[in-house]
Formats: C-alpha cells, sequence, structure tokens
C-alpha cells in the first residue's frame, strides 16, 4: 500500500500506537531498528532522527559517525502480535549528514543497482524469493537446541508434520501485514519449512524478506520454538536455500518472455542468465555468505554447487519455471537465507545486466543431473564449480569488477574485512568433528 504522512498520523492515532521502530538492515543483512516513542513520530517523518552509525557492523568509524534515517512511508505496518502498547514500523534508509545517501547502505546499494537498470531501459525488477528455515525445539529457559520439533519431509501433513499449526500462524500474521502468500509446506528435511509469497519490485521483495524472518522468528518463539535461517544446521540432511525467481519489464511487458522462442525467453532473458552465470563465481560470497552456507553447497542434497542452466533440470544453479508471457522468469537456486537480501539481489541484477551490455553468449543447457556426472565429464562440458568455501568466494569476489562496483568500495572493504575475520575465526577453531577423528588416533 501507498501512504502519505498524513494517513501515517491518523493510523498511529486510530491503532493507540504507542512507539515506533525505525528499522534498516546492517551489512551482515541482521534487522537493526531505532525504537522511539508515538510523541517523536513527526520528527522522524521529517527525516530528522539520527542515530549513532559507528555502532553498526559496516558503517562507519566512531568520529563520521551520526547518520540520519530517512523512512519509506510505504512501509509502514502496525505490528499485529502486539496487542498492548501497540508498535509500528517503518524501513529507512541511511543519509549522511550533509543530505547524501549513505553509500554502505544495503538498500541504497540495491537501489543504485535499480537505476542502472532504469538508464538502460527497464522500468522494473520483479523478484519471487523462496526462504526456507528450520524449527528447532527449546529448551526450559527458552534457548534454541538443535532438537528437531518433526520429522516430517516434503509436503508431509499433521501429525507427521508437528510444525503445522506453528507454521498456519506465521502465515496468518503476515497475511495480517499486507503479504499475499502464495503457499506454505513442510520441506524436504525433518523440521524444515517453506512458505511462499508472491512476488514484489526488489526493494519490496528485499525488505519482505526482512519481514518475513521477523515474523518466522517471533511466532516460532510463540509456539516455544526456535526459527532459523541458517544454511546447513544439521549433518546429512538439506539445507535451507532462498531461490530468487526474477524478471525484468519494460512497462507492462515482461522483457523475458518471446513468443517465438523454442523456450518462450527472449534475448534479453538469454544475456541475463549468461551475466549470471559468468559472475556466479564472484557473488558468491554475497549469495552464500557464511562458512556454513558452503556446508550447504555439496552433491546430493538438491543444493546446486555447479555453474550451468536448464529449463528443467534441478541440478543446475538456474532452472527456467514453466510459466510463460508475464511469468517468464529465471529461478536463480544458490542463494541462501543467510544473504543479505539487498546486497544478494544488488549483485545479481549487476551481473545480469552486465550480460545484457555485452550480449555475453548463453551456453548450452544442461539437462542431465550434474551429481551423477564424473568431474572428468564436467570439465569436458565446461561446467564450473561454486567455491568451495567461504575463503575461496572471498577471493572470487575480488577478482569480478562487475561485483566489485555494484557494493561500492565501501561497502566491499567493510564486507570483504568482517568475512575475513569469520573465516580466520572458523580456520584457527578446533572443531568436535576433529577430536573424534583424531584424539584416539594419535
Amino acid at each position: 500500500m501507498s501512504y502519505t504522512r498524513e494517513d501515517i498520523i491518523r493510523i498511529a492515532k486510530e491503532e493507540n500506537v504507542r512507539f515506533i521502530r525505525l528499522q534498516f538492515t546492517d551489512l551482515m543483512g541482521i534487522i537493526k531498528n531505532v525504537e522511539i516513542p508515538v510523541s517523536q513520530l513527526t520528527k522522524a517523518l521529517d527525516n530528522k532522527m539520527m542515530f549513532d552509525g559507528s555502532s553498526i557492523e559496516g558503517y562507519v568509524r566512531i568520529e563520521e559517525s551520526d547518520m540520519y534515517l530517512y523512512p519509506d512511508l510505504d512501509t509502514w505496518v502496525v505490528f499485529p502480535w502486539v496487542t498492548q502498547d501497540r508498535v509500528a514500523r517503518l524501513i529507512c534508509d541511511i543519509y549522511m549528514p550533509d543530505g547524501t545517501p549513505f553509500a554502505g547502505d544495503p538498500r541504497g546499494i540495491l537501489k543504485r543497482a535499480l537505476q542502472e537498470a532504469e538508464e538502460m531501459g527497464f522500468t522494473a525488477m520483479n523478484v519471487g524469493p523462496e526462504p526456507e528455515f528450520f524449527l528447532f525445539q527449546t529448551d526450559e529457559k527458552g534457548n534454541p537446541t538443535t532438537e528437531l520439533n518433526d520429522q516430517g519431509g516434503y509436503f508431509d501433513l499433521a501429525p507427521t508434520d508437528l510444525g503445522e499449526n506453528c507454521r498456519r500462524d506465521i502465515v496468518l500474521m503476515l497475511e495480517e501485514m499486507g503479504f499475499e502468500i502464495e503457499a506454505s509446506h513442510h520441506e524436504v528435511a525433518p523440521g524444515q519449512h517453506e512458505i511462499d509469497f508472491k512476488y514484489a519490485d526488489a526493494i519490496r521483495a528485499a525488505d519482505q524478506i526482512q519481514t518475513f524472518k521477523l515474523v518466522v522468528k517471533t511466532i516460532a518463539r510463540q509456539h516455544g520454538l526456535h526459527a532459523t535461517f541458517m544454511p546447513k544446521p544439521l549433518f546429512g540432511m538439506n539445507g535451507s536455500g532462498m531461490h530468487c525467481h526474477q524478471s525484468l519489464f519494460r512497462g507492462g511487458e515482461n522483457a523475458f518472455f518471446e513468443a517465438n522462442d523454442r523456450l518462450g525467453l527472449s534475448s534479453v532473458a538469454r544475456h541475463y542468465m549468461a551475466g549470471i552465470l559468468q559472475h556466479a563465481r564472484g557473488m558468491a560470497a554475497i549469495t552464500n555468505p557464511t562458512v556454513n552456507s558452503y556446508k550447504r553447497l555439496v552433491p546430493g542434497y538438491e543444493a546446486p554447487c555447479y555453474v550451468a542452466w536448464s529449463a528443467s533440470n534441478r541440478s543446475p544453479m538456474i532452472r527456467i519455471p514453466a510459466s510463460r508471457g508475464l511469468s517468464t522468469r529465471v529461478e536463480v537456486r544458490n542463494p541462501d537465507p543467510a544473504a543479505n537480501p539487498y546486497l544478494a539481489l544488488a549483485v545479481m541484477l549487476k551481473a545480469g545486466l552486465d550480460g545484457i551490455r555485452n550480449k555475453t553468449s548463453l551456453p548450452a543447457p544442461v539437462d542431465r543431473n550434474i551429481y551423477v556426472m564424473s568431474e572428468e565429464e564436467r570439465i569436458d562440458a565446461g561446467i564450473p564449480s561454486l567455491p568451495l568455501n567461504l575463503r575461496e568466494a572471498l577471493s572470487e569476489m575480488l577478482r569480478d569488477e562487475v561485483v566489485c562496483e555494484a557494493l561500492g568500495d565501501h561497502a566491499l572493504s567493510h564486507f570483504f574485512e568482517m568475512k575475513e575475520i569469520e573465516y580466520d575465526m572458523y580456520r584457527t577453531q578446533v572443531h568436535q568433528w576433529e577430536r573424534d577423528q583424531y584424539l584416539t588416533m594419535y
């Protein structure tokens, strides 16, 4: 919905809103907020609310810490789960004291990529995300455990799917907040779930992913459960992905559709996919940003670890869903829900635009099951692998000029520094597997 300043002030009064969360996202994709009493709402709507940016991951140094929150009025929503001292939310862009957008704001980074698409004649990037999650039991103190709440499988239902009631309450809450839910179901792994919501333009889609995560975690806790978007919480089971369906539009026309093409794909769609494939390894640190992400990207668990595409086969990283016309789209399957959605969509869009601009040739589709191909067969077919770990992904990112340009110098340097520290902490830690493997052997 679209809201005016007057709408927001009126609704806040009618709904007895007492507090407003001015929400934004740090470089790691973690939701942050400054909560203000409703008495400060007009000040916030005047873009005069300041916060200390030096306390936020990847923002600024302590000597340049003052930053401003500019609310996006169309993101106004009253949280339906709070019935007393009601709380509302506005998602904000980050600005510097001189009135310029902050270069390291993830939402601003996506807006810059969309501006480039507009300059190339595309009026919208539509995105349909599919973030998966696990539900775990909590202990007597409310802390998360690794005990699953069910042993259900794909499309199972109660009583096998014991997360059904929690998932249903999540759907109801999302609908109250304006989401159009298309489906919800148990996923392949025990305790794993998926809720699909309707596509939106790229900024709204990224906003919705962040809101979705907040709602899922909040409602899960009300059910005595812990929801996690960790990509691979359990060894030997499928991990959680965040497949991103995407298409470019020119006005009311889907630029990815061509009725006379055998697959119904335009040259724009083919060049866009070629760009995604060309920059897949360079984007991996953004689309799969944690040490744990690369435990998911292994053969045998339905997660794509090979850089290829197909119109039907689900083992490559890009698939073309069957719908055509306005629904023609590409499904990029390697991102996971730990990704910062603003950054992930920004780098995918920039990669696709680079393919369109340079008319990059799309390799032949791979319609075989890549998981059963030998390494020699994959090499002969020209099918590269995604990076094997975060360290390799970070190195690839620095070598990819398009990805570096998409992030900008500020975000690139801070992201790389934080992720390098994360990987080094993981590398130097002694893990239980090592003790189990070596303690009595040597």
